[in-house]
């Protein structure tokens, strides 16, 4: 893994290769994907063109930004077609599913998972395992889009109490239910780190 950094320059979005049932997550994708091109930044995903993955990257494609697609050679004509994939600014396709999700972390500088299945829980789960072990400090975000993610954020609630979550203050999401609020949210966590770090390069200096 790479060094921690707070200077946010790309977005990593997990999401669903399939639309769901509400409109409404499909409508948050593609907003999502206008924000990010909207303030500059490169969006990076799993590569699929279809379900909420495609409306994130055609949001961005559509604001003129720029997407990099991350997918494994056996997901391609699961989650994409080929066409579409033309359509990206930059495409990896990776051996197999560590390399991919190994590939998404060292490209970006925060995280959000917007509703999906079992695979992005499983991704956004990965990236809080290694800020619970320390390894960074990059901010993540539920984008809680119509209460999507209140089952885990009580779940989170339970193991805390339980007694697992035993750094705690490491695994902090950002919960955001508007995706008008997820980079400004990022931004402003991201500045806070870089404030917090200048502080302890201060102590340390007169020490």
């Amino acid at each position: 893994m790479t060094e921690q950094s707070v200077s946010i320059r790309s977005i990593c979005v997990y999401c669903g290769s399939r639309p769901g049932r509400d409109p409404s997550h499909m409508a948050a994708g593609r907003a999502l994907g206008r924000e990010i091109a909207e303030y500059g930044l490169r969006l990076v995903y799993g590569g699929g063109t279809k379900g909420i993955m495609g409306a994130v990257a055609s949001g961005v494609l559509s604001g003129g930004g720029q997407v990099t697609g991350i997918i494994p050679e056996f997901l391609i004509d699961m989650e994409a077609t080929r066409h579409s994939l033309g359509q990206l600014n930059e495409l990896i396709v990776t051996p197999d599913m560590h390399a991919r999700k190994h590939t998404m972390f060292e490209r970006s500088d925060a995280f959000v998972a917007l509703p999906g299945g079992i695979g992005t829980l499983e991704e956004i789960v990965e990236i809080m395992t290694w800020a619970q072990l320390g390894r960074h400090e990059k901010p993540m975000v539920f984008a809680n889009i119509n209460g999507f993610w209140d089952p885990m954020m009580e779940l989170m609630r339970h193991m805390t109490e339980e007694g697992f979550l035993h750094t705690a203050h490491r695994v902090q999401p950002l919960v955001v239910d508007d995706v008008s609020g997820v980079i400004p949210a990022i931004m402003a966590q991201a500045s806070q780190l870089a404030a917090d770090r200048g502080g302890e390069d201060e102590v340390i200096s007169k020490m």
